[in-house]
């Protein structure tokens, strides 16, 4: 069983509410075409966090944390 310290937060600077959404993201400068680092949201931070990404050409995938999880590893 999860306990409290398991939780899986907001990446919003403050937030500490469960994470719903995984953002998927990749700086092409800086990391390979294949490679994804994520962010997690909750519903309130998922569009400005994907909106911060998005406009600097980064965001590549947003799924539900339950996707996420399902995915096969690599």
């Amino acid at each position: 069983m999860n306990s409290p310290d398991d939780a899986v937060i907001c990446s919003a600077k403050g937030c500490r509410a469960a994470a719903v959404w995984v953002l998927a993201w990749n700086n092409p400068k800086l990391h390979t075409p294949e490679r994804r680092k994520t962010w997690l949201a909750c519903e309130e931070h998922r569009e400005h966090l994907s909106n911060f990404l998005d406009l600097r050409g980064f965001l590549k995938d947003v799924v539900t944390l339950a996707e996420w999880e399902a995915r096969p590893s690599s």
